[in-house]
C-alpha cells in the first residue's frame, strides 16, 4: 500500500511502484535559477570602478561627482530591500524579480545617452540603485526560509556567493570592452545580461514549495501557501518599528554598514582607479577583482558551512578583525605591476568578501523569526548606507589628498570597531520571542 504524507496534496498516481517525491527536492532547482538570476543581476556591480576614469576624462566631471551617483546607487540598493521583500510576499517572488530586472537593464541601458551628470543620478544611481536593491541579498533570504528548514547556512551562502559569481564572469569582459571600445558598449552589456534572466525567473522561478505541492527541504510536515500580505510598506515599517526596540537589530546594522563600507563602498569602487594611480593597467586591476569573486565564491560557501556548526557571533568577529588587518597592508602593496604580496592579499581579502552574510542571516533568523527576510532587508540597507558613504567620501578624498591611502587605514580601524560589536550581540534564550 502506498503510503502519503497527511496535509501534501500529492495524490498517488496509481502505481504502486512510482515515488511521488523526486530523488532530488525541488528547492534545489529554485535555489539554481535563484543564483543564476543573481549572477545576471550582478553583471551591473562589476561597473562603477570601470566607469571613473572613462567618465572624468569624456566630461570632465570630478570623481566626486561620479561617485555620488554611485553612492546613491548603493544606497537604494539598501533601502529598497526591505520594501522588496514585504513586495515578495504580496505580489510573488517572480514578479517582483522580473520587473526589478527590467529596470536595472533600463537604466544602465539609458546612460549610453547621457550628456549631463543629473543624468548619471538618474539612471546609474536612481533606476538601477531601486531595480538592484530588489535583487538584493533580502531576495535570497526570502528564497532560502520559503524553501528550505535545513541547510539555510549553506544555502544562503551559495546564493549570497552568487554576486561574486557575477563579478568573476562579466569583470574582466567589461574591463576589456571598456578598454577597447570605452564604456558605452559594457553599460549595453549590463542591460542585456539583465535582460536574458527575465525568462529563467519568469518560467522556473516558483513562489513558494505548496506551488508544486512539496514540503520545504528539510520540513517535517507541509507547509500551506500563505495568503498574499497587504501593505507591503506599512509591514516593512511596521518591522522595522518592532525590530529598532531591540540590541542586536542595532549591532547588526552597524556591523553590516561597516561591512558595506569595507566591500562595495571602498574595493569594489575605488580599487580599479587606486591600482591605475600607481600606474597598474585597468584590465590587470579589473583582473585581480575578478580573483576576489573566485575566492569569494570559496569563502562565502565555506562560511555557509561554519554558520550551520558554529555560533554565528563569534564567526562574524573573525571575519570583521581578519578584514581590517588585510585592508592596513593595502597602501604598501600597489604598485605598477602585480606580484605576488598583492596575489596573497586578493586571496585573503576574497574569502572574507561576504562570508559575513550567513551569519548575520542566522542572527537574524534567531532574533526575529518569520520577521528575518524583512529585518535582514532593513540590516542590508544599513550596508548600502554605509557603501555610499564610502563610495562617495572616497572620491572626495582622492580629489583633495590625491590618494586614497587615508580611506584604506580608516576602513581597517573600522573593520576592527565591527569585530568588537559583533561580540556584544548577545544569544536569544530559548524562552525568549523572536521579536520584542
Amino acid at each position: 500500500m502506498t503510503q502519503t504524507t497527511t496535509g501534501t496534496p500529492a495524490a498517488d498516481t496509481g502505481t504502486g511502484a512510482r515515488r511521488t517525491r523526486p530523488r532530488i527536492h525541488r528547492a534545489w532547482f529554485v535555489a539554481a535559477v535563484t543564483f543564476v538570476t543573481i549572477i545576471g543581476a550582478a553583471a551591473f556591480r562589476s561597473v562603477p570602478g570601470l566607469f571613473i576614469d572613462p567618465l572624468h576624462t569624456e566630461f570632465g566631471w570630478s570623481r566626486g561627482t561620479i561617485a555620488a551617483a554611485v553612492s546613491v546607487n548603493l544606497a537604494l540598493y539598501g533601502l529598497t530591500a526591505p520594501f522588496a521583500a514585504a513586495l515578495m510576499d504580496r505580489y510573488g517572488i517572480r514578479r517582483v524579480v522580473a520587473v526589478a530586472l527590467m529596470v536595472i537593464a533600463a537604466g544602465s541601458g539609458l546612460t549610453v545617452w547621457m550628456t549631463a551628470a543629473w543624468q548619471l543620478l538618474l539612471c546609474w544611481g536612481l533606476l538601477v540603485g531601486l531595480g538592484s536593491g530588489s535583487m538584493a541579498l533580502a531576495f535570497a533570504a526570502t528564497v532560502t526560509n520559503r524553501w528550505f528548514t535545513e541547510r539555510r547556512g549553506l544555502v544562503s551562502g551559495i546564493l549570497t556567493a552568487a554576486s561574486a559569481s557575477g563579478q568573476l564572469i562579466f569583470l574582466p569582459l567589461l574591463a576589456w570592452i571598456v578598454e577597447e571600445y570605452r564604456w558605452r558598449p559594457a553599460a549595453v552589456t549590463v542591460a542585456l545580461a539583465a535582460l536574458a534572466v527575465v525568462p529563467f525567473v519568469w518560467l522556473l522561478l516558483h513562489d513558494h514549495p505548496a506551488d508544486v505541492g512539496q514540503k520545504p527541504y528539510g520540513a517535517k510536515e507541509f507547509v500551506p501557501k500563505p495568503a498574499p500580505v497587504p501593505g507591503a510598506a506599512r509591514r516593512a515599517l511596521k518591522v522595522l518599528a518592532s525590530a529598532a526596540r531591540t540590541g542586536p537589530f542595532w549591532l547588526l546594522a552597524g556591523t553590516f554598514a561597516i561591512c558595506g563600507a569595507s566591500t562595495n563602498g571602498l574595493i569594489q569602487t575605488h580599487f580599479v582607479p587606486a591600482a591605475h594611480d600607481e600606474h597598474m593597467p585597468v584590465q590587470a586591476a579589473a583582473s585581480l577583482l575578478a580573483v576576489i569573486g573566485v575566492f569569494d565564491v570559496v569563502g562565502t560557501i565555506a562560511s555557509g558551512w561554519f554558520t550551520d556548526r558554529f555560533e554565528a557571533r563569534r564567526l562574524l568577529a573573525v571575519y570583521y578583525a581578519l578584514r581590517g588587518i588585510s585592508l592596513l597592508f593595502l597602501p604598501l602593496l600597489l604598485a605598477p605591476s602585480v606580484h605576488p604580496p598583492m596575489v596573497l592579499f586578493i586571496v585573503f581579502y576574497g574569502l572574507d568578501w561576504v562570508a559575513t552574510v550567513p551569519p548575520t542571516l542566522a542572527l537574524c533568523r534567531e532574533h526575529y523569526g518569520d520577521d528575518s527576510p524583512i529585518v535582514f532587508g532593513w540590516v542590508l540597507a544599513s550596508h548600502q548606507v554605509g557603501a555610499a558613504l564610502v563610495a562617495f567620501l572616497g572620491g572626495v578624498a582622492r580629489d583633495i589628498f590625491g590618494s586614497y591611502d587615508v580611506v584604506w587605514y580608516a576602513s581597517g580601524a573600522l573593520c576592527a570597531a565591527a569585530a568588537l560589536m559583533a561580540l556584544v550581540i548577545r544569544r536569544r534564550g530559548a524562552g525568549q520571542p523572536a521579536a520584542v
